[in-house]
């Protein structure tokens, strides 16, 4: 076979591209695979399920590993664990994610949003850093950088706005557990104090309970769970309305604290929501149907 000399020059240049595509094909493998959505659905904890109820949705965010803390948070890890498990176990659809990117939040918040409908009632749970800045709350990704307030608002997962969010999807009933009113390695790069969580202002049909009041932060006990989920988990397997659920659980908390920790819970709530409806004898519509069943006072999501 005999090649023109063009030929030859564009035979070697072919090669050339290869052996250089092989010689960073790694780096390019490695950032294609940090920029592909991680899994979410599948559960990253193992625990029983049951059959799962496209009404009741639930986004579960465990902050444990931020690189910029002294320490992690194991408290988080084994508390989003635990609320995870006893979701799922409770026909929950639930999407959990340990230590999120900013990108792997708004992704999570995405997904929940899209699923939401007319009937469906979300509970979403954080747990690791907050801030507050301008009167707003901000949930912190593992990856923030941040050193002053400006930091804050841009990289910062806003409570408020997701709680809005989740209301222009169509979410009925939106309920929240934020685990964050704890000292942070952020705020004294431009506080001389930490100022804790503001007042989450809810807009109709929603409950939130926060690990502490307004402007309070609480320290990590040395035990499995924090004291906000230790007593979450108590009452949560209760067929008692969800209200009453987390009313109980701050009182629960007050007196294992003696009054040195009071969760803050803010409701708007306009009916009665039962988290699990099967306990107490309301049968399910075919999930299809979407609908919500009522009896006596309560209203039932299944």
């Amino acid at each position: 076979m005999h090649w023109s000399y063009n030929e030859m020059t564009v035979s070697k240049m072919l090669l050339g591209v290869a052996v250089l595509l092989g010689l960073f094909s790694p780096g390019l493998d490695k950032t294609m695979r940090l920029e592909k959505p991680r899994p979410m659905s599948a559960p990253i904890w193992p625990g029983e399920s049951a059959p799962l109820d496209t009404n009741r949705l639930a986004l579960v965010i465990g902050n444990s590993t931020y690189p910029d803390a002294g320490s992690p948070l194991p408290q988080v890890a084994r508390d989003a664990e635990s609320l995870t498990n006893a979701l799922r176990k409770g026909g929950f659809l639930v999407d959990a994610i340990d230590n999120a990117t900013r990108l792997d939040m708004t992704r999570a918040i995405d997904q929940l949003r899209a699923r939401a409908h007319l009937h469906s009632i979300a509970l979403v749970y954080f747990g690791g850093f907050g801030i507050q800045s301008d009167g707003q709350n901000y949930l912190i990704p593992v990856d923030a950088k941040i050193w002053s307030e400006k930091d804050v608002r841009r990289q910062g997962v806003s409570i408020d706005r997701l709680l809005s969010q989740l209301k222009t999807s169509g979410v009925r009933v939106r309920t929240a557990v934020i685990e964050a009113s704890r000292r942070n390695p952020y705020e004294r790069r431009f506080r001389t104090y930490s100022h804790g969580l503001a007042a989450i202002q809810t807009s109709e049909n929603a409950l939130i309970i926060s690990s502490a009041a307004p402007g309070q932060v609480v320290e990590d006990p040395d035990e499995k769970h924090s004291q906000l989920m230790t007593a979450l988990l108590t009452q949560i397997d209760s067929s008692k309305g969800i209200e009453e659920v987390f009313n109980n659980t701050r009182n629960a908390v007050v007196a294992a604290t003696r009054g040195r920790q009071i969760p803050d819970v803010s409701s708007t709530l306009t009916e009665s929501v039962n988290l699990w409806p099967a306990r107490n004898g309301i049968p399910c519509p075919p999930s299809a149907l979407r609908l919500a069943v009522v009896a006596s006072d309560h209203t039932y999501f299944c």
